[in-house]
């Protein structure tokens, strides 16, 4: 059976191969990630990866990103387990918990970091898409939020990684 993983790459494939042919080669995919490889991150983070993500990364562990390797949705990277943990440190280090920010929609805690925030994905330039595993009452765990270095808004982009990349896919379509 084809997991909702699965077909998600499949659809990420087509679309990219409509505007590039050697889309698919040049995302420069890593091979699925091991339970090995998810426990050190789950031990790094101190917390547990929701399953989208898990079911995302059991097909391929992020991207290498090297000059000329394709975003695989928007102008997003997906980073490696291990690039996610080191990331992750790396915002710990950055930024104080309790720093408050004005801007935030009801469903994000209004803070400039979250250390329950894990950033799977960046543009390259100091911004990540995370996965917030700690929202408000109002919101759900596993929302999807973009970490704007330089802005502090924090706005949910979807609900989960999956409706993520659907709202992604759907974006091309229309275009």
């Amino acid at each position: 059976m084809v997991s909702k993983a699965e077909t998600l790459w499949q659809r990420i494939f087509a679309k990219g191969a409509n505007e590039r042919p050697d889309f698919r080669e040049a995302l420069g995919l890593q091979q699925g990630a091991s339970e090995e490889e998810f426990r050190d991150v789950e031990t790094g983070l101190g917390f547990s990866l929701p399953e989208e993500m898990k079911d995302l990364y059991r097909v391929h562990n992020g991207q290498v990103r090297e000059i000329g390797t394709e975003c695989f949705v928007r102008n997003l990277t997906l980073s490696p387990l291990a690039e996610v943990l080191e990331n992750w440190r790396f915002l710990q280090e950055e930024f104080e918990p309790d720093e408050m920010e004005a801007e935030a929609d009801a469903e994000i805690k209004p803070m400039a970091w979250n250390p329950k925030w894990i950033p799977i994905a960046s543009n390259g330039g100091g911004d990540y898409l995370c996965l917030d595993m700690d929202p408000s009452e109002r919101g759900q765990t596993g929302q999807v939020l973009y970490f704007w270095h330089d802005w502090g808004r924090r706005a949910v982009e979807a609900s989960g990684l999956f409706a993520f990349l659907e709202l992604c896919l759907e974006e091309e379509e229309r275009l």
